[in-house]
């Protein structure tokens, strides 16, 4: 379980800078785009820092419990629960009923992916 959490905590943390990195231009309307491109870009960088090392920690053919394939789809669900802080808290806005469901929608992917079990490695 500890390379599981390892993995997980590395993705949190990388989709907190990669929400900021895509997201938090949006809140400076006076920065030209090339400023707003520049400063995503250096945000971006430390996430690749953390997605990297988290996806390696989580993969079957490093030791982890994880596929690929369920790497991302728990990926996809931290994104979307980082996103919803972040849209709540920085750009104040709040999910309409048809992104919570749809958010929910990815929810149960990431169960079923996961619950599916881990698939023997290729050539094994």
């Amino acid at each position: 379980m500890g390379r599981a959490l390892t993995a997980v905590a590395l993705l949190v943390l990388s989709n907190i800078f990669m929400t900021f990195a895509w997201y938090g231009h949006l809140k400076f309307k006076a920065w030209p785009l090339a400023l707003a491109v520049g400063v995503s870009w250096l945000i971006a960088l430390p996430e690749y820092c953390l997605q990297v090392p988290a996806n390696r920690a989580g993969h079957v053919g490093f030791g982890g419990p994880f596929t690929a394939p369920q790497l991302k789809v728990i990926q996809e669900a931290i994104t979307l629960v980082v996103f919803t802080v972040f849209t709540l808290v920085v750009l104040k806005e709040k999910p309409r009923w048809t992104d919570v469901v749809a958010f929910g929608l990815v929810f149960a992917g990431v169960a079923v992916s996961v619950l599916g079990g881990r698939a023997p490695l290729a050539g094994k």
